[in-house]
């Protein structure tokens, strides 16, 4: 698995390591993404859109917050969250520990 650390991703906030479980050259399926993605404290990806796709964050650890669109809320283990088509979202760390999640992107 390949490791990779951005910084201000999406124009978050502080650094970003994802941990690609498989690269979309390695899958036969419509996958774009599929990684373990950590926040640590203070850090985020910041708001931006999907279209012609649909990102899934599925909770590992950690507690963060999730906006999309105007709605913002609090997620933690085993919670999940969908981004359709035309949806927009971003997701911080706002506690001490990290903020661990799988990351999956979907093609249409």
């Amino acid at each position: 698995m390949e490791r990779e650390v951005r910084e201000r991703m999406r124009d978050g906030k502080g650094v970003v390591e994802i941990l690609h479980v498989f690269r979309q050259k390695e899958l036969q399926g419509k996958v774009r993404l599929l990684a373990r993605m950590r926040l640590v404290k203070g850090s985020s990806i910041g708001y931006h859109l999907h279209e012609g796709e649909e990102e899934i964050f599925y909770i590992l650890s950690g507690t963060g917050q999730v906006t999309e669109g105007s709605s913002t809320s609090t997620v933690g283990p085993g919670d999940a969250v969908l981004t359709a088509s035309g949806g927009g979202h971003s997701i911080e760390n706002l506690s001490e520990e990290p903020l661990d999640f799988l990351a999956t992107i979907l093609l249409y």
